[in-house]
């Protein structure tokens, strides 16, 4: 018996595809397998992992066979020169030409610069004094003889443990000889200073002589020993050179030496040659380049009674305005420290 639809049914299904929509487009249909394809990536994500995602093992890197050394050789001359492709270190004839006038260029600008930097730098200075020296600090003293720090220490007794003091004071005294002094310096009777700025900035300046024999008991001429034979030793003190500083503001630069530490009678009278303060005429010092012969004042200071088989510890200051001798930070700045232990 043969089944046939009814004409309702057909009319159902008829009305059905008539009220569907149109087709989508194919775009909006590539969209919605893409957000499919997402949501089975998520689903996929949440679900337990299978026995064989688990085994790491398969997705370890595979260890590359090991090379002979006649194949690193092979590839070491291939990098070096290949042949077919015509490259030397990986890099063609072009390649390395280009390269190279890169770099030509670029340090030959660079030396340019520099070059032009330094020229514009040396014509803009002086070579006599600086361009800008809005702060002068105050001089530091030194002292002679200085071999092993500031330790004087000796046995009057024993010419081997002063030699090397008297040897050193030599050397130190050498160029304030009465012979060159009198040759290349002035005499210089006025007591202010030495203003030579009127002169051209190159042309050289005259320097006041300051002989040795000036030093009297401490010059060595008298005495080559300098004292240290007899428990009587000397030392010499100079004032640091700082180029075109005026010491004292107008008034001489003295100095005082005396006991840092312990008792004051351990020292005894003290001798200054020449004088206990430093001239003016000596100052101002014009630098190397135009003060040639400049040679700087010393005092010479004589223990004539330190008491023996005693550590002394002595300090000389500079006195006078615009002169620091208690710098927390340095201790050679207007002044110096030393210690004297002599034995009979």
């Amino acid at each position: 018996m043969n089944m046939e639809p009814s004409s309702t049914e057909g009319g159902a299904e008829e009305t059905l595809l008539k009220n569907q929509p149109p087709s989508l487009p194919h775009k909006v249909i590539l969209k919605h397998g893409q957000e499919l394809e997402e949501e089975q990536e998520e689903l996929a994500e949440h679900q337990p992992l299978e026995q064989e995602d688990l085994n790491f093992e398969r997705w370890k890197r595979r260890p590359l066979p090991e090379r002979t050394l006649h194949q690193k050789i092979v590839d070491i001359k291939t990098y070096l020169w290949n042949a077919e492709t015509r490259e030397f270190m990986g890099r063609s004839g072009k390649s390395w030409s280009l390269i190279l006038l890169f770099y030509a260029a670029l340090y030959s600008f660079l030396a340019l610069m520099f070059g032009g930097c330094m020229f514009c730098l040396m014509w803009s200075i002086s070579p006599y004094h600086p361009t800008y020296n809005d702060r002068v600090m105050p001089p530091g003293m030194t002292m002679a003889p200085h071999l092993e720090g500031h330790e004087i220490n000796f046995n009057a007794s024993s010419r081997k443990s002063w030699k090397m003091y008297a040897k050193s004071m030599d050397e130190y005294l050498k160029p304030y000889n009465d012979g060159p002094q009198q040759k290349k310096n002035i005499q210089c009777s006025h007591d202010r200073y030495f203003m030579q700025d009127d002169l051209e900035e190159s042309a050289e300046r005259k320097s006041c002589e300051f002989r040795r024999s000036w030093l009297g008991d401490c010059s060595g001429l008298q005495d080559p020993n300098y004292g240290y034979s007899q428990g009587k030793p000397c030392i010499l003190l100079r004032m640091n050179r700082i180029l075109g500083y005026l010491p004292g503001q107008g008034k001489p630069v003295n100095v005082t030496c005396g006991v840092k530490r312990g008792p004051t009678d351990t020292l005894g009278e003290i001798q200054f040659f020449p004088k206990n303060f430093f001239d003016l005429n000596y100052y101002p010092y014009y630098g190397k380049l135009r003060h040639t012969n400049y040679t700087a004042p010393v005092v010479a200071v004589r223990f004539m009674s330190v008491q023996y088989d005693t550590h002394i510890q002595i300090q000389c200051k500079l006195h006078g305005k615009g002169i620091i001798n208690d710098s927390p930070t340095d201790r050679n700045l207007g002044s110096v420290t030393f210690s004297l232990d002599i034995g009979a």
